[in-house]
């Protein structure tokens, strides 16, 4: 990446961020933009050029979680080591999004995958790896973001029957945008131009093997992502390994993300009513306001279902996404309550060292 280009108005460093940043004094403090993250250390790009910086000591205390450490896409106040040409982070600006989801393993720990991102291209293959049930999940957890998503069905040449696998993808993205295309062909990328506006930040998301890497290099008109061929069996395989900021020839901002292999929700439930609007409006037809779309009678929602208007499949995973948070918020609570008798047990302490 050209130095030149490494200015914070072309990085989307906007009024909303200017006036955040106001608190600072600009002769002590710069602003920078998180490109990559590698174990607590940080590749910034700044006006000054890219830099390499880590969180001050102060920082890493005061973090009380995960969600506190910057992540790719964040703006964060740093203070330059010219001797040293490294630089260390103080604070994070607000988030205008987050994409989110909770850590892998047993920890009950939101992940930020991505911040600050004005659009989400959800990316799936026009092959038999197309879940509608996945897509779900990603929709869910974009809305739940605050960005705004874009369905990007890829690989348009190699399906037989395009229309068909649109027509399926349209039934569970209502209001959405769901666009195909062949990078191949060069056929329908035109229609995400309007999206690639310069300083406007769009992440890519999808599993691995969907094509997101040759979307990257085809955006940035250069072999920047080593792309792999698709598996016998339809899987996809690992490509991008890690996530960064790739600034576009047109100025747009682009986060190439690795496929997921897990992908658990977090705090999703304003999402699940923009991805589930269909049930949920369906719902207040039902003659119970309980009514839990099993075998009650006067159920609106099973009425449509028979109709085949709403699919069973699309029901049971509605079902399935609503037990999940419910079990993610008792955890979530009890996490809660033990940090914070761990917090009184820390002043409790601290109290009684200075009575001694």
């Amino acid at each position: 990446m050209e130095e030149q280009a490494l200015t914070i108005n072309r990085l989307g460093f906007d009024h909303f961020f200017k006036e955040a940043f106001s608190a600072y004094d600009e002769k002590e403090y710069q602003m920078g933009r998180v490109a990559l993250e590698h174990k607590r250390m940080y590749r910034i790009w700044t006006d000054k050029g890219e830099m390499l910086c880590e969180v001050s000591g102060k920082f890493s205390f005061d973090a009380s979680s995960r969600e506190d450490f910057p992540a790719v896409g964040d703006w964060v106040v740093i203070k330059e080591r010219a001797d040293e040409k490294r630089g260390t982070i103080h604070a994070v600006l607000p988030r205008k999004s987050k994409f989110s989801r909770k850590a892998a393993g047993v920890n009950t720990e939101e992940q930020i995958v991505a911040a600050n991102v004005d659009t989400i291209f959800l990316v799936n293959s026009l092959n038999e790896d197309l879940n509608l049930r996945r897509l779900e999940r990603y929709l869910l957890l974009t809305w739940e973001s605050g960005a705004a998503p874009v369905i990007v069905l890829t690989k348009a040449d190699l399906c037989e029957n395009p229309e068909k696998k649109l027509a399926e993808v349209e039934t569970v993205a209502m209001g959405v945008p769901v666009i195909s295309i062949s990078v191949m062909e060069e056929k329908g990328i035109e229609l995400l131009k309007p999206f690639l506006e310069p300083g406007e930040t769009i992440a890519l998301f999808g599993s691995s093997g969907v094509g997101k890497s040759t979307l990257t290099n085809y955006l940035l008109g250069a072999d920047k992502q080593r792309v792999q061929e698709i598996r016998s069996d339809d899987k996809g395989k690992h490509t991008t390994t890690h996530r960064e900021l790739i600034l576009l020839p047109d100025g747009a901002i682009l986060i190439d993300n690795p496929g997921m292999r897990e992908l658990q929700l977090w705090e999703s439930e304003s999402g699940l009513s923009e991805s589930f609007t269909d049930i949920e409006q369906a719902a207040h037809d039902c003659r119970f306001r309980d009514c839990t779309h099993d075998n009650e009678p006067g159920c609106a929602v099973l009425r449509l279902i028979e109709e085949g208007s709403i699919s069973a499949a699309r029901l049971n995973s509605y079902k399935k996404l609503l037990k999940e948070l419910a079990y993610l918020d008792r955890k979530q609570n009890k996490r809660a309550q033990a940090e914070e008798r761990k917090r009184w047990k820390k002043l409790s302490a601290g109290a009684k060292n200075k009575r001694i």
